[in-house]
């Protein structure tokens, strides 16, 4: 757990976690699905929108996930997931990796050739980045994981599936 060390700081309250989720709803993020394999080779997956790119060289991403996730646990156990950054016609596969749905994978087109490190989300991501577990911090109750990132899959033009003020959204050329 994140803990402050100052003295200022213990002094100061806390927001409530309805606050917070409704401020950060006003900080409009793009939507991706992070994926993995568990051990007996059953897919993974959960959408998330809290993910940024910490370092050009080498490159490497972070992404938050909820701690107890069988996404979480599949991905520390192969040591390895991918970002499926979706596409503005992906709503319903952002909604669908965001339910309680055991069989989610039965109901999307997906694919992991040799050099995947997680399911591919062929019709549903424009992009696919398979990243290596580099660093994994507790933080409340999500794990921070940096991910080295090993190869990217582009599919066609990014035009992202946005997310903000609790709604989707696209991108507009205007």
């Amino acid at each position: 757990m994140l803990e402050s060390t100052t003295t200022a700081a213990a002094a100061l309250p806390t927001a409530t976690p309805d606050e917070f989720r409704t401020t950060m709803s006003g900080f409009p993020t793009g939507v991706c699905v992070v994926t993995s394999v568990d051990g007996a080779g059953a897919p993974r997956g959960m959408t998330c929108s809290s993910l940024c790119s910490v370092s050009l060289d080498p490159p490497t991403l972070l992404v938050c996930l909820r701690s107890g996730g069988n996404t979480l646990a599949a991905l520390l156990e192969r040591g390895g997931f991918t970002v499926n950054l979706l596409h503005e016609e992906a709503q319903g596969a952002a909604q669908l990796f965001a339910s309680g749905y055991p069989h989610r994978f039965d109901l999307i087109p997906w694919e992991q050739d040799a050099d995947a490190l997680g399911p591919h989300l062929v019709r549903h991501a424009h992009t696919s980045v398979d990243c290596t577990v580099a660093l994994t911090q507790p933080v409340g109750d999500h794990v921070t994981v940096f991910g080295r990132v090993h190869r990217i899959v582009q599919r066609r033009s990014p035009s992202p599936l946005l997310y903000g003020l609790r709604r989707f959204r696209t991108w507009s050329s205007s």
